[in-house]
């Protein structure tokens, strides 16, 4: 799609949600997470989507695929350069560069359960956005930034407490 599509898209999208409401709240498509073996494991999801993750070697896995960990990085990587991409067609602005990097900083001993206080997730993210766009000044180009990372739908996930709902279902 050309940025003027994707603008254009934007626009129906909001007038429609706008005038409707009630049409805004849905159920997300679901993930489907299968153990294949060791702890490879292929996610299936609507439309024939799948990935596979697996664990590093020092926990058990072989390190075939990328971690789960790695696949949450990802996500808010593509998210936010997505967001930042259609905040830049919505404002006309053509950009030359835009690159997101996603890192973090964890502490395995919560990954395996080595004390109650150290959480089993990073504990922290660090995203680095790299944009360019000729004729377009800087102070422009973090506005857009700024807009898309307070509205990119993972990291939004990733900064609220979400509420989880754990269904465990045996035999």
């Amino acid at each position: 799609m050309s940025q003027s599509e994707i603008a254009q898209a934007i626009t129906r999208s909001r007038h429609y949600l706008n005038d409707r409401p009630e049409k805004a709240c849905s159920r997300d498509s679901k993930a489907t997470a299968v153990l294949e073996e060791g702890l490879r494991v292929r996610v299936e999801g609507p439309h024939g989507w799948s990935l596979v993750t697996d664990m590093a070697p020092g926990v058990g896995g072989k390190g075939s695929a990328p971690t789960p960990g790695w696949m949450l990085r990802s996500a808010s990587a593509a998210c936010l350069v997505s967001l930042i991409a259609m905040r830049a067609a919505e404002e006309g602005v053509d950009l030359s560069l835009l690159e997101v990097e996603v890192d973090s900083e964890s502490d395995n001993r919560g990954l395996l359960g080595l004390g109650d206080d150290i959480p089993a997730g990073p504990l922290g993210l660090r995203t680095l956005v790299r944009v360019a766009a000729a004729d377009v000044d800087d102070a422009t180009l973090r506005d857009i930034v700024q807009w898309a990372d307070e509205h990119s739908p993972v990291d939004d996930a990733v900064r609220r407490a979400v509420p989880v709902e754990l269904v465990v279902m045996t035999g």
